[in-house]
């Protein structure tokens, strides 16, 4: 290609370095799942005044109904974007949000709980790891030991 030359394949190389490194959407992808802008809908709630239709009405039928209460609702609300390059593509979540809403025996709402991402409790798992008694061989001595039973339940039989 003779009408390249040296200092344009330095161009070209900047230009596409540019467009492959900047993500060519600008806008964020989100996916939503659950009653979207659960925060401030839940704000709309009065206690003491609203009812289970006015609920019904504002946030639609719950997610979850409670067994145990039989008037306690769950509502969730999740968000999820795709994270920047230095994250490599992994999902990040925006909101994680639950409500809780609790009626007493006459329909009417009587306790409203929120929690959000950063209310949410973050549990500590042990870093311990359990040592395993049962020792198993290689897999080359399994593969063995496979064959051989194998080979001596086809072997013919003496008599």
């Amino acid at each position: 290609m003779f009408f390249i030359k040296s200092k344009h394949i330095s161009y070209i190389l900047i230009l596409f370095l540019t467009l492959f490194l900047s993500n060519c959407q600008k806008n964020r992808v989100i996916k939503s799942h659950g009653i979207i802008f659960l925060e401030k809908r839940q704000a709309l709630l009065k206690l003491n005044t609203s009812n289970k239709n006015d609920v019904i009405e504002l946030l639609g039928e719950p997610h979850v109904k409670s067994i145990k209460e039989k008037n306690t609702w769950l509502y969730i609300e999740r968000t999820k974007t795709r994270g920047n390059v230095h994250k490599l593509g992994q999902n990040i979540i925006l909101n994680n949000n639950v409500l809780v809403v609790k009626f007493d025996k006459y329909g009417v709402l009587d306790e409203k709980i929120f929690y959000d991402k950063n209310k949410m409790n973050n549990h500590k798992f042990s870093k311990e790891v359990t040592e395993n008694v049962v020792k198993r061989g290689s897999f080359v001595e399994s593969f063995l030991s496979s064959l051989r039973s194998k080979i001596q339940t086809n072997r013919p039989k003496k008599k």
